[in-house]
């Protein structure tokens, strides 16, 4: 009994009965002011001859109020719920919440003509004032309860306006705490680094991601009290508006990522990496979420022989760096009082957290090393800067608990000047490590990215400074895969582009929405505030 006591509860709650007995209101003054109006047209129009009974006409429409109400209303009552009046559609925004109010409506009072018909056919016999109701009082009944629904879900979204607007002048936007934060891909390489970081922050911490590697990089924390997770792509415009629901900030970290991942498809790139972008930025918009954080990357730069900060040109030599350009782009010009986007781009990551990747250089030659005594380094002078996996994820956090006026509207390199290394010097240092292994220096160079990259900004305005360096970065991996913990490093699940190449593209092409999983903030707690 008890999933069917869950289900009572989370379909019917006080507020969504409340809701339920306004809009059965509201149907029944459709009705009435249908029924007023057909009485009186008749009593206007209708009586040429004189031949009208006025007592009997007013005591037919009362019949005719009192046969079909009731049903009428339940009918309506019932498809409401069906179409999400009271659970979900209540988080829809704009034209798709009038879509929904519509359809359900009309829905509603065409099942109740069509009961009407079969009540009143030759077949049945009834001919009585139940389930008999005027065929034009009806289609008035309906365009005036529609929009009578409409124009009550309409108000309290202005009102909602009003008093967000009256709120905001009395207190500034920056001022307000973060408590509640929506991580997007949060079950990825760096997602699955902030999440026990979020969590031990105090904050409650909502996860939207497709989960295409499983729980297992989040599966320590999976039984959060403050984790709440939904299993669904990104892409799923109603899936981001529930999510957004009673969030204070979003940290965008989904999307396709590397160079060779990206070029597999570049219609799926555009989609994944920049228009649901675009729409996850304007739901957080429009749902008055101000603080929205978006994971770039440095590869931006390209290629290029000078030292790079933050107002360097932007030379993209991908599909990958150019999508990441382009959402950069589109988040910075949404920019208000409001809306206070962030972009981080972030150095070239190593080191390994809960979903270990190996299609990284510093952690693919570490492996080689290990397991093969060989470290092949193709070109070798290309300059990178570097940063560990847990970093990117302190980063972050730095970010969202910065005032708002430090970081509104900003671009960081998130990095170390003290990390910039040739990929010929990342081979020593591994070689230093692993004693045994060779370096074979292919002089073709498969990769044209060159970029020496300051940070200085993120040093001075975050106070950001790295915890871990790349010598640490190569021990960790080593250890791992000495100790068993990583057995094939070759598993296509610790490469971006050959998870994509041998299933990960299908299961993002046919992917499918699932229900809030597979738990859930206690009834209140959004409301809790972050240690």
């Amino acid at each position: 009994m008890k999933p069917i006591d869950t289900w009572l509860k989370k379909a019917f709650t006080f507020q969504g009965i409340v809701r339920m007995l306004a809009d059965a209101v509201l149907v029944n003054l459709a009705l009435v002011i249908s029924l007023v109006a057909r009485l009186l047209w008749i009593v206007a129009v209708g009586n040429t001859e004189g031949s009208i009974d006025y007592q009997e006409t007013l005591y037919t429409h009362i019949d005719y109020y009192t046969g079909n109400a009731g049903v009428l209303t339940i009918n309506c009552l019932v498809l409401f719920h069906l179409s999400g009046f009271y659970t979900y559609g209540r988080y829809y925004r704009g034209r798709y919440k009038v879509l929904i109010v519509i359809q359900a409506s009309s829905l509603a009072f065409i099942l109740f003509g069509f009961l009407t018909y079969l009540a009143q056919s030759d077949f049945l016999g009834l001919h009585t004032s139940i389930l008999n109701f005027p065929r034009w009082a009806l289609l008035m009944s309906w365009g005036l309860s529609t929009a009578m629904l409409v124009a009550a879900r309409a108000w309290s979204v202005v009102w909602k306006r009003i008093v967000r607007s009256e709120s905001a002048r009395s207190k500034p936007f920056g001022d307000a705490s973060i408590k509640n934060v929506l991580v997007i891909g949060g079950a990825g390489y760096i997602g699955s680094a902030l999440l026990p970081i979020l969590l031990e922050a105090g904050y409650r911490v909502r996860l939207l991601d497709l989960l295409l590697y499983g729980t297992e990089p989040i599966q320590e924390w999976i039984d959060h009290p403050h984790l709440e997770i939904i299993k669904a792509d990104f892409r799923s415009v109603g899936k981001v508006v529930q999510a957004m629901h009673e969030m204070d900030a979003v940290i965008h970290l989904g999307g396709l990522v590397g160079d060779p991942a990206c070029a597999l498809d570049e219609q799926l790139t555009l989609d994944i990496n920049l228009m649901a972008t675009r729409m996850i930025a304007e739901v957080a918009k429009g749902s008055g979420i101000g603080h929205f954080i978006f994971a770039s990357t440095c590869s931006v730069y390209g290629a290029s022989d000078e030292k790079l900060d933050e107002r360097s040109e932007l030379r993209p030599v991908s599909l990958y760096a150019r999508s990441k350009i382009a959402s950069e782009k589109v988040l910075l010009k949404m920019a208000d009082d409001r809306f206070a986007p962030v972009v981080l781009r972030f150095s070239t990551i190593y080191g390994l957290s809960g979903r270990p990747r190996f299609d990284l250089v510093v952690n693919l030659l570490t492996a080689k090393a290990v397991v093969e005594d060989r470290i092949t380094i193709f070109g070798g002078d290309q300059w990178r800067p570097f940063l560990h996996v847990s970093d990117a994820a302190k980063a972050i956090l730095l970010v969202l608990k910065s005032p708002v006026r430090l970081v509104h509207n900003q671009v960081f390199n998130i990095g170390s000047n003290e990390q910039n290394f040739t990929i010929h010097q990342v081979g020593g240092m591994i070689q230093r490590q692993v004693p045994s292994a060779v370096i074979v220096n292919n002089d073709e160079s498969i990769d044209p990215r060159n970029y020496w990259v300051n940070f200085n900004k993120a040093a001075h305005i975050l106070g950001f400074v790295p915890d871990w360096h790349v010598d640490e970065g190569i021990r960790q991996v080593i250890e791992a895969l000495r100790s068993g913990r990583i057995r094939d490093y070759r598993d296509a699940m610790y490469s971006n582009v050959e998870f994509l190449k041998k299933e990960g593209l299908d299961l993002l092409a046919n992917a499918e929405e699932s229900s809030w999983t597979p738990t859930t903030f206690p009834q209140g707690s959004l409301d809790s505030p972050a240690h």
